[in-house]
């Protein structure tokens, strides 16, 4: 059994074994945290029975009623199926110790994170595979919008403070498998945008100005663009013998990146068209295959359980520079401006990351219903209640 759900059995054993500690677990810790429906079901059912003011909500460790068991089961039954009278002797046995839950509470939110990011991950590699059959980028911008917005919601929640984006320490981790394999419909952009850069120098320096040579998704391309942008910057001629021996300078002839034959091919490619609207073109593109790697990337970290919540924030805010930097040349390219985000209200800081296995004050005043719902709601990293 994965220890993920072992800590979501000890923390409902603890709380059927002492309902008070769900005066401890109640602000921060939400059914939706849960892995499993049968364990999202129990714990719902006994904040329901709280709320509604169930006689064990103030009874002591050594004082709780059979009620308090027959009647959460009784109550989450009506939400799930397959839940026995047998299964809270279960979650009691695999409590170590009630007076703990906080703890095990800490485990469980663990793993919430790291769902909550492996899903918005996942939405975001999906909506680029889709933008890109379709020629567009609105969905996967969204989605990149909302995923660095749950990144930042969850480091506020769980440390605190600000989220930062930290580099991994160590080696780095090798590049993400390009999951977004550029189609004919681009190859023939670029292609095509060099060829007309070549022949219309004078549109050269509307384009130089953010188009990138990381950009192109054939690399060859991405090395011709690089020297003639190269001779742009020194205010010489650019024609496909300057941009030949620019890229013998830089050695691309003799270490066979780059061929006398394919420059020739590409700068003699002129025809008809816009270079900035095929430098769009191609920059688009190179935001969708850089949202799709970097959601691979998060992805993977998601994945990786040794990481605990503030490591995962950190590393995924930095697997996600590479496409804010696309994004923002490519809103430079079109002249959109980057949409106005509301400041969410952030009225109860919930830092999980601190609580600790005390006991309560016992003159702490229990939450009124409302209240609670509300607090159960910030607290939930789901696609409805993150940003």
């Amino acid at each position: 059994m994965r220890p993920l759900v072992e800590a979501e059995q000890a923390v409902l054993g603890a709380v059927l074994l002492d309902p008070g500690q769900l005066l401890r677990l109640a602000g921060w810790l939400a059914p939706a945290h849960f892995s499993r429906p049968v364990h999202a079901a129990l714990y719902m059912a006994m904040l329901k029975l709280r709320v509604d003011g169930h006689p064990a909500a103030h009874a002591g460790a050594d004082e709780v009623p059979l009620s308090w068991v027959t009647d959460t089961v009784a109550e989450a039954s009506r939400h799930v199926r397959g839940l026995t009278a047998a299964y809270p002797h279960t979650l009691a046995a695999a409590c170590p110790r009630p007076g703990h839950a906080s703890a095990y509470g800490r485990m469980v939110l663990e793993g919430a994170i790291h769902r909550s990011v492996a899903e918005h991950a996942v939405r975001l590699h999906q909506a680029a595979r889709a933008d890109a059959v379709r020629g567009v980028a609105e969905e996967s911008l969204h989605c990149a919008r909302r995923l660095t917005g749950v990144l930042t919601d969850l480091g506020r929640r769980w440390g605190g403070v600000e989220p930062r984006a930290t580099a991994p320490r160590g080696p780095s981790p090798a590049a993400p498998q390009l999951s977004l394999p550029p189609d004919e419909r681009v190859v023939a952009d670029e292609w095509h945008l060099l060829g007309v850069l070549v022949e219309r120098t004078a549109r050269l320096g509307q384009v130089v100005a953010w188009l990138r040579p990381e950009d192109f998704a054939v690399p060859v391309h991405g090395l011709l663009y690089r020297c003639v942008a190269a001779l742009h910057h020194r205010g010489e001629p650019v024609d496909h013998l300057t941009v030949l021996w620019e890229a013998q300078h830089r050695g691309l002839l003799a270490d066979g990146a780059v061929t006398a034959e394919q420059v020739r091919d590409v700068c003699g490619s002129a025809a008809a068209g816009s270079a900035e609207y095929l430098a769009q073109q191609v920059a688009r593109a190179s935001v969708l295959r850089t949202a799709a790697a970097s959601a691979r990337a998060v992805q993977e970290l998601a994945d990786d359980e040794s990481l605990s919540p503030g490591r995962l924030i950190g590393y995924a805010l930095h697997a996600l520079e590479p496409l804010a930097e696309a994004v923002r040349r490519w809103r430079q390219a079109t002249g959109s401006p980057e949409p106005l985000v509301a400041a969410r209200p952030f009225p109860d800081r919930i830092v999980a990351a601190r609580t600790r296995s005390r006991l309560s004050p016992p003159n702490r005043a229990v939450r009124p219903p409302a209240a609670a719902a509300r607090t159960v709601t910030h607290a939930r990293p789901s696609h409805r209640s993150l940003p």
